[in-house]
């Protein structure tokens, strides 16, 4: 979720870690599941597991930790996978070889033991979201190009449409909150009072937005000057460093490191003057990207939070199986999630975020395509956007995959050429093995457990 606040600069990677790791922990915590089933998704059949606990529990331990491993693997890499996909893959690794080596009077077979149709169901969600998100994030920037970046004057343009804007962002986000973030208080409302309460959120929110944005001031002499300074200064620091470069390739090895240490202090003067001079070419777009800038944070909170609060359930539903289990000394096919087991994924999500999950964000916010505050507000809105549509018309669908849906729609709005087709077809390739790799993970993982403990 905060991959695109980082791409563009919104916000720092530390920053971004911070705020991810508070709203995905609270997310987690305080909205998480209360309940959760323990054969996720229905995908295996539950009664062949009666009368065998310890089976269970080694495959519930074993789809834990292929799953960890698989992500562990994916997150390195900075592919960013799906965690339900991964669970889910690893639990039909295990249903398989449960049922391939169940003694006969089970009269079990791994091709009824699992349910394919809801298999398919999941898989299909690898194309429905992404596609319905690059959709809608497609839509979206190109109305932005026109209405406001394609304007004479693009930070009047803002100033106009900025309230519609948030009225829209606000209603959506709400929408989310209460469909996906807020689900598991069981609030079931319907799609009618869900949208006035959203609705009135927004129109406030439109409200306040309309008196903050008449404060803007149009770019002075002063601010002009200063933009062009720092933009010259940046071209400049970039040549520097190109001749420095040149001059550690000819240097004795004494020299070199000294060399090295002006290179680093010339990037560092580097980011730091592009930062102050902004993401555009003009100190008119900066001020409208400044303003997406708010809303593009406001946007991935909402996501990061709603992510946390409904995804943990996916990570720790085979522990409190595990627990569950344990406890009555039989299958339990529901468990009780107690807020100790809520706040263990939440810290999970906290550690991931604060190690590896640096590289997820690289890759989302800057390998896909180069994103501004605007295309990182497109892309998080889309995906918001198909999360509400997703949850009301039943698709199956995964946040993951939406997200880096939105941010590939919005590069295809400025052409092709803006994607980076390497990293696109890594993602692809990365997600299409997720389940495989998780299934036979959880399988080694089941043989090594059972081996100790069958």
């Amino acid at each position: 979720a905060m991959g695109t606040s980082v791409g563009s600069g919104a916000l720092t990677l530390r920053r971004a870690v911070i705020v991810a790791a508070v709203l995905e922990f609270s997310g987690a915590f305080l909205a998480g599941s209360s309940v959760s089933e323990t054969v996720r998704k229905g995908i295996v059949d539950s009664d062949m597991f009666s009368g065998d606990p310890i089976a269970f529990i080694c495959g519930m331990l074993a789809a834990l930790l292929a799953a960890g491993a698989w992500l562990q693997i994916a997150s390195y890499y900075g592919w960013p996978v799906s965690t339900t996909h991964s669970i889910v893959g690893a639990i039909i690794g295990f249903g398989i070889l449960y049922a391939i080596e169940a003694p006969p009077e089970k009269n079990l077979s791994w091709t009824t033991a699992i349910h394919w149709p809801k298999v398919g169901q999941i898989i299909s969600s690898w194309v429905i979201s992404p596609l319905l998100s690059a959709s809608i994030a497609y839509i979206t920037f190109r109305l932005l190009l026109r209405n406001i970046f394609f304007q004479r004057n693009p930070l009047v343009a803002t100033k106009r449409l900025a309230p519609l804007l948030v009225f829209i962002v606000l209603t959506i986000l709400t929408l989310t909150m209460v469909f996906k973030g807020l689900k598991n208080f069981d609030l079931d409302l319907e799609l009618g009072p869900a949208l006035l309460i959203a609705m009135g959120v927004g129109l406030v929110s439109a409200i306040i937005a309309a008196v903050l944005v008449r404060r803007i001031e149009d770019p002075s002499e002063e601010d002009s000057d200063n933009f062009h300074r720092m933009q010259f200064l940046s071209n400049a620091l970039t040549k520097a460093k190109k001749h420095l470069r040149r001059v550690k390739d000819v240097s004795d090895p004494s020299v070199q490191k000294e060399v090295e240490q002006l290179i680093d202090r010339t990037e560092a003067l580097t980011t730091t003057m592009e930062r102050e001079k902004g993401p555009t070419d003009t100190p008119s777009l900066n001020k409208v990207e400044k303003i997406f800038v708010y809303l593009q944070i406001l946007s991935a909170c909402f996501v990061a939070f709603a992510h946390g609060s409904n995804d943990v359930a996916n990570a720790i539903g085979p522990l409190s199986a595990v627990l569950q289990t344990i406890a009555d000394g039989k299958v339990a096919l529901e468990s009780a999630v107690s807020p100790e087991v809520l706040a263990l994924g939440g810290l999970g999500i906290v550690i991931g975020l604060a190690t590896w999950g640096w590289r997820v964000m690289e890759t989302v916010g800057r390998r896909i395509t180069e994103l501004t505050p605007s295309r990182g507000f497109t892309a998080e809105f889309a995906a918001a956007t198909t999360i509400v549509l997703a949850s009301k018309l039943g698709l199956p669908i995964s946040t993951t995959h939406t997200l880096v849906g939105a941010v590939v729609g919005v590069g295809l709005a400025r052409g092709m050429g803006a994607l980076n087709l390497n990293t696109v077809r890594d993602i692809v390739i990365s997600w299409v093995i997720t389940v495989p790799a998780g299934a036979i993970f959880a399988m080694i993982f089941y043989k090594i457990l059972m081996a100790f403990f069958g």
